[in-house]
């Protein structure tokens, strides 16, 4: 039985999750933006990821959301 995500990576991925809903973007459309994996943008969403600093900032560059928002959004949840 697999461990419970991490708080953090959690809150991260229904932040993350949020703003491609709002933005009406595809899992697949996020991913080929970010120049990531489908399989990487549904396990960030379900907490199961350990992001870098590099990935964060491509997931919302690909959003088109600012780092100071999508964080915020996190914060909000922890």
């Amino acid at each position: 039985m697999p461990a419970p995500p991490d708080p953090i990576s959690a809150a991260f991925g229904a932040a993350l999750r949020e703003v491609r809903s709002l933005r009406g973007v595809s899992q697949e459309v996020l991913a080929q933006r970010a120049q990531v994996q489908r399989t990487y943008v549904v396990d960030v969403e379900q907490g199961r990821r350990n992001l870098t600093l590099r990935n964060i900032v491509r997931l919302a560059r690909a959003l088109d959301v600012s780092l100071a928002e999508l964080m915020g959004r996190v914060d909000g949840r922890l």
